[in-house]
């Protein structure tokens, strides 16, 4: 009899368990996100990971730029929207004149790193005052040269490279240096793939550029890092300097939004839990400061809460 009982017990436990993985497993449906392309990387890897402990769920990650993204997004046309900025107050109401409510998620935090060509042998630092003089759009077609920026400069030709328009990196540059968002010059190289700009600034000694410090880590080899002087001092973006706030102003905030109605549906409910599940150990991998573990918690409580209200499945 007790043998009787000790299979019975361990046939209970094998088909609790198989039943949980045959669970998993059958979990179908796909998942459309785009997006922020300074995001993208988080949610990428996060995706991958996803795939493994759900392979019939498709999820399909685009990077169309933060502007891009929520005009789809606001639209219906995705369950998840990834961001480097807040929701526009235009943003939102067209949301609310479509029927489109939604929940904001802070995933990681990420500095914006000015960059030049490694080649470049004379500027290691910048102050904010300066960056506003060749962004504004006043400067368009007038502050051209590198000794306009500081005399003791060359008199060579400055190559400009930027987020595109659509970009979430665009408005919150643009904001922090010009002092209003989505206003700059716009005779320069511009791009929502920031691996063109790496890429256009490491083959130009005279290009200055920025875009996400991910995509300064992913390509150090290539690049060299300026340090900007906010009135205290040049300070280079690092984990440490982004998480104390000394590198200022170019430090923000990363988001993801989620689709109410898409929340109903039991794949991105699990997707979204595994991405919060994940992003302490993967943001660090693609370049980004982690969430402190109070901060997390208090993202994930606002999910949990907000699953507890919305959710059907």
């Amino acid at each position: 009899m007790r043998k009787i009982a000790i299979l019975v017990s361990t046939s209970l436990v094998l088909f609790s368990c198989g039943g949980k993985k045959q669970e998993q497993n059958q979990l179908t449906g796909t998942i459309n996100i785009d997006g922020s392309s300074t995001v993208y990387p988080i949610t990428e890897a996060v995706a991958e990971e996803f795939k493994k402990v759900y392979p019939d769920v498709k999820v399909a990650v685009a990077l169309s730029g933060t502007g891009g993204g929520f005009k789809k997004f606001v639209r219906g046309e995705t369950d998840i929207n990834d961001a480097s900025r807040p929701i526009s107050h235009y943003e939102d109401s067209v949301a609310k004149a479509n029927g489109i409510e939604y929940i904001e998620l802070v995933v990681a935090y990420d500095g914006l790193a000015v960059v030049v060509n490694p080649k470049n042998t004379w500027c290691n630092d910048i102050k904010v005052e300066e960056l506003k003089k060749i962004w504004e759009p006043e400067a368009q077609g007038k502050i051209t040269h590198w000794n306009q920026i500081r005399p003791e400069w060359p008199n060579q030709p400055l190559h400009l490279y930027g987020a595109g328009v659509e970009s979430g990196t665009y408005d919150y540059f643009t904001e922090a240096i010009v002092g209003k968002a989505h206003s700059s010059r716009g005779d320069y190289t511009a791009s929502e793939d920031d691996n063109v700009l790496v890429q256009g600034v490491s083959s130009d000694v005279n290009a200055l550029g920025f875009f996400g410090f991910a995509y300064y880590e992913e390509n150090k080899d290539k690049l060299k890092l300026v340090a900007v002087d906010n009135g205290n001092g040049p300070v280079l973006p690092s984990v440490e300097t982004v998480k104390n706030k000394t590198y200022s102003p170019l430090s923000r905030p990363l988001f993801i939004y989620i689709n109410n109605k898409a929340a109903e549906r039991k794949e991105v409910q699990e997707f979204v839990s595994f991405y919060l599940d994940k992003i302490t150990s993967l943001v660090p991998e693609v370049g980004y400061i982690p969430l402190s573990n109070d901060e997390l918690q208090a993202v994930k409580t606002k999910w949990e809460e907000f699953l507890s209200k919305h959710k059907k499945n």
